[in-house]
């Protein structure tokens, strides 16, 4: 089968680090340890396991991170290589194995790509907590082996999907998953919206378990998929409260006030206008930033996770209000926590998805997250604005990385044109011809 393949090593990293700063080739072309091959077909699914032919897998900010070596190194532990990314995945079920009972070869499936202990291929009784609790993206045994496959080898170690050496993820043509990964796409639900499923349930898993106090006022800083999807979660989950969104460009300020946001500022002159309307008061301390007193946001979602937007949050928010991280920060070498402590902030944040309590029962996110799409019948199908094939990934990633240049939103890879026909835009213009080489 076709699949873009990345391979991890320190000449990559060396070449990514130095001429990746100038050459685009570097991170994703000919000089990068990324790859279109040929690999192996993925063999009939073992007992519990399906056979998936994939129909589009998103790009996302973390594999961004991760290709270009600019991610912390903190989480290398946790993944295995070389992989087949992708973990934003839609796809249709090809063969299943002995004892599958969730999925039938047919159906639309997205993929929680998280490798729990059930996975891993341990019973529920040798579980790890995390896991036995229904929050696998905590998995307390990611960094180890796993039980043996079929035919005895031992699964590679790693916390997802797409960085993993054994589970090709979405950027290929055919994968594996374990049928506790796999949640029939409803009926109503597109392919455009249903790729989105895995990005969309990270909003909704911070809301559920972080929400706003009712009625006070949200701030959402971040311009792409997690951030507006954020929003629209809040209101799907019923938020009356004000929503400020913070965005940089014109489509992605349509987008939030389309899903639900009340004001949308850009970052700056915008942004501290919006914090002084709440009552805010601005002090000079003799150097550095602008402080405020008073006022304040009561919730703030921080879906960028740079030192900037986590300085922003810290100063913006209100005396004792919380703080959610969903952007993935890493090493922020000249963060400022003062307002951490000085304001009583809560500091939380959350990783991926898992067991949810909703609406008095025990719930996957990507089950409430379809459930949602379904009632608020909102056009989340929008922010996939590119859809590329496998063999222009280059393209795809230089359009993902340069959304100022490219206006993405979301930039999906298709190995196929069934309901994603790759080269189709609905974004506001035509992306331009790519550097990469």
């Amino acid at each position: 089968m076709r699949a873009i393949e990345f391979k991890v090593g320190v000449p990559g990293f060396l070449v990514a680090r130095s001429l990746g700063r100038v050459f685009e080739a570097a991170l994703f072309g000919r000089l990068s340890g990324l790859r279109l091959v040929s690999r192996a077909e993925p063999p009939s699914p073992w007992p519990g396991w399906a056979k998936l032919d994939v129909l589009g897998s998103g790009i996302c900010g973390s594999d961004l991170g991760n290709l270009t070596y600019s991610a912390s190194p903190a989480m290398e532990p946790f993944g295995s290589f070389p992989a087949v990314p992708g973990h934003e995945i839609l796809a249709r079920v090809a063969e299943v194995g002995p004892g599958v009972t969730r999925v039938r070869p047919g159906d639309r499936v997205t993929v929680d790509p998280v490798i729990s202990c059930a996975v891993r291929g341990f019973t529920r009784e040798s579980a790890c907590p995390s896991c036995a609790e229904g929050r696998p993206g905590t998995c307390a045994v990611a960094g180890e082996d796993g039980e043996g496959l079929e035919g005895g080898e031992a699964l590679s170690r790693g916390m997802t999907i797409g960085y993993h050496r054994d589970l090709p993820g979405g950027w290929g043509e055919s994968m594996l998953a374990h049928e506790t990964q796999l949640f029939p796409l409803r009926p109503g639900i597109s392919n455009r919206a249903g790729v989105l499923i895995e990005p969309l349930a990270i909003g909704v898993h911070a809301v559920l378990n972080a929400p706003p106090p009712p009625d006070q006022n949200v701030l959402v800083v971040g311009s792409g998929p997690i951030a507006l999807g954020t929003i629209w979660a809040l209101r799907a989950t019923g938020f009356a409260g004000p929503i400020v969104a913070q965005t940089k460009r014109d489509h992605e300020e349509r987008l939030a006030r389309l899903f639900g946001a009340d004001e949308v500022v850009r970052p700056g002159v915008e942004a501290r206008q919006a914090l002084v309307a709440t009552g805010a008061l601005a002090y000079q301390p003799i150097v550095g930033e602008e402080v405020f007193a008073g006022g304040g946001f009561a919730q703030i979602y921080d879906c960028v996770g740079s030192e900037g937007s986590l300085s922003q949050s810290l100063r913006f928010a209100a005396p004792r209000a919380r703080v959610v991280m969903l952007g993935c920060a890493g090493e922020l070498r000249k963060l400022d926590l003062t307002f951490l402590w000085a304001r009583e902030i809560e500091l939380r944040g959350f990783v991926v998805y898992g067991r949810e309590q909703w609406r008095g029962e025990e719930r996957h996110t990507f089950d409430v997250t379809q459930e949602l799409l379904l009632e608020s019948d909102a056009p989340v199908e929008e922010m996939v604005t590119h859809v590329f094939p496998l063999d222009e990934y280059r393209t795809a990633l230089s359009a993902a990385a340069n959304r100022s240049r490219s206006e993405a939103v979301k930039v999906v890879l298709t190995p196929t044109d069934e309901g994603l026909p790759a080269g189709e835009e609905v974004g506001p213009r035509r992306l331009p011809d790519s550097h990469a080489s």
